[in-house]
């Protein structure tokens, strides 16, 4: 599992970079052309998509490092017994509310079928699978802490950030 687990987060992360790389190199694209003759339509549209993409890569990353927003202030007061429980009713409520955006993803990337980009040559349901990559992988990496915080093995002595320290 260790393994395949790896494989996901290099995926993921390799992802999320390309798909900001790629939000840069458009918008590059499209400023330099405001100063040519030659106009791009589509890069505007391309830049959200891939803007998109790399938030549904880049979300379930961020899970899984303890780099979504919290107040550590406040984790930072309690026991670790009690914040172990804590955290395990958060991994839930995200469980619970990313399911609920598998099945409004999936539907809504049918829903897409039936679009096409305004300017781009793909179906909308290409965009719009964005939303359900990012709610099944948020679902895989919960599932992940939930397993490692009854295991016991988060450590609270270090940052909470991502720091890797």
């Amino acid at each position: 599992m260790s393994n395949f687990r790896k494989l996901i987060d290099s995926t993921l992360a390799f992802l999320t970079v390309l798909s900001f790389a790629g939000v840069i190199i458009i918008v590059t694209i499209q400023i330099v052309s405001r100063f040519t003759p030659m106009s791009f339509i589509w890069t505007e549209e391309l830049t959200r998509y891939l803007f998109l993409y790399g938030i549904s890569f880049g979300a379930p990353l961020a899970l899984m490092r303890n780099e979504f927003i919290n107040v550590d202030m406040i984790l930072n007061r309690m026991s670790d017994n009690f914040r172990r429980y804590y955290e395990v009713i958060i991994y839930l409520t995200i469980i619970l509310l990313s399911l609920v955006m598998v099945i409004q993803g999936y539907n809504f990337t049918l829903l897409g079928d039936k679009q096409r980009s305004a300017t781009m040559p793909f179906q909308m349901s290409v965009v719009h699978a964005s939303l359900l990559i990012m709610s099944v992988f948020l679902v895989f990496y919960a599932v992940i802490k939930i397993v490692d915080l009854i295991k016991n093995k988060q450590n609270y002595s270090q940052n909470y950030g991502g720091d890797d320290n």
